[in-house]
């Protein structure tokens, strides 16, 4: 289960992250495998800027799910410091912290640029290098010439590790799993034409290891399903026009997905 932890209207962020503690222990109890937490930064509908801090506290209240981010966005992080946050987690929950790794920013160009420390320029896409960094740090193989290499025996959680993975939604992030050794988490969500792209990664991993995250709607019956999914169809439409706004209620997005040009009714 992937939490991206919404505020819908009305709501405040910290009812919106205690919303995502009782839904994890409710995963947990009907024994799902994996609970992730998401990273989205400047937003009014999302409140989950720091996987790293929100994992902690789901582990607490729960008794055997893995809990994870889904993602870190490593772009916006050193890599060492990753590495001693996880390793923390780790060493607390022993076989039970994933860390998913993305390459997006989660936000929009002003707010990436507000999450740098050094704004004297934009910051380089490095990505490759972080994640071989990061990787060399968990798994204490960076070479010895390396400048950091020491600093690998000291993650405070060892032995303990989390579990790495790689998100992504283009060729690009499936190539680079498949390179690297990691299990490939393909958001379906984000981009409907995966199914070509996780072929690749099967093809070119040595040990593949794939899943897909798609959204999904429950209820009792197809128009109750539909009123629930409104709710996310109206923010999303206003996400393309740039209006970023908390998830509405039902009742509002139906009357806005209805006045859309082009509404068929169900």
């Amino acid at each position: 289960m992937l939490d991206q932890s919404p505020v819908s209207e009305g709501m405040t962020g910290g009812q919106a992250l205690r919303n995502t503690i009782d839904l994890a222990q409710f995963a947990d109890a009907l024994g799902y495998h994996r609970y992730w937490v998401a990273e989205h930064h400047g937003g009014p509908s999302l409140a989950g800027p720091s996987p790293e801090v929100l994992i902690g506290p789901i582990a607490s209240n729960t008794e055997r799910i893995r809990v994870g981010s889904g993602g870190v966005m490593l772009p916006h992080y050193s890599p060492l410091k990753v590495a001693e946050s996880f390793s923390v987690l780790g060493g607390l929950f022993p076989g039970r912290i994933d860390l998913a790794l993305g390459r997006a920013s989660g936000t929009d160009p002003l707010t990436t640029f507000a999450l740098q420390r050094d704004r004297r320029e934009v910051a380089p896409d490095d990505f490759p290098q972080q994640l071989v960094e990061l990787l060399g740090y968990l798994n204490d193989d960076l070479p010895s010439e390396h400048p950091f290499a020491r600093l690998a025996k000291t993650l405070p959680g060892r032995p303990e590790t989390p579990e790495v993975w790689l998100l992504g939604s283009s060729p690009q992030s499936a190539i680079w799993a498949a390179e690297v050794g990691l299990p490939y988490s393909f958001a379906d969500f984000i981009n409907r034409e995966g199914a070509g792209i996780v072929e690749h990664y099967r093809k070119q991993a040595e040990d593949p290891h794939v899943s897909v995250g798609v959204w999904t709607v429950c209820a009792e019956t197809d128009e109750e399903a539909e009123r629930i999914a409104s709710s996310g169809a109206m923010m999303m439409a206003l996400l393309r026009q740039g209006r970023l706004v908390p998830v509405p209620p039902p009742e509002k997005a139906m009357r806005f997905v209805a006045s859309q040009p082009g509404h068929r009714p169900s």
